[in-house]
């Protein structure tokens, strides 16, 4: 059963339980630009899965990566000298590249 708590009225006791549902390899809801979507450590293959398992996604359907910053995307995806000079533009933004990993 999911847990819902208002970030808005209980702030630190929703970064603890968001934090430890990560930790544990469950996913959380999140805001991104457009929508909710549902957050797991990019990480773990048990999490990964369970992203698949919850949301029904066919496993030929990729996921999306989330990254803090430049320096946290090329330890995870092959940077190209466009893509990386497109990212040392434009982020902190709503810039989306699609890398080889």
């Amino acid at each position: 059963m999911a847990e819902i708590i208002d970030i808005r009225l209980e702030h630190a006791r929703a970064l603890d339980r968001g934090c430890a549902a990560l930790a544990g390899g469950e996913p959380v809801a999140m805001p991104t630009e457009t929508v909710y979507g549902l957050a797991a450590d990019a990480t773990s293959p048990d999490a990964i899965a369970r992203i698949y398992e919850v949301k029904g996604r066919p496993r030929f359907n990729p996921l999306i990566a989330h990254m803090s910053g430049l320096a946290m995307a090329e330890r995870h995806a092959a940077f190209d000298p466009v893509s990386r000079v497109l990212a040392e533009a434009f982020w902190p933004g709503p810039l989306t590249l699609v890398l080889p990993l």
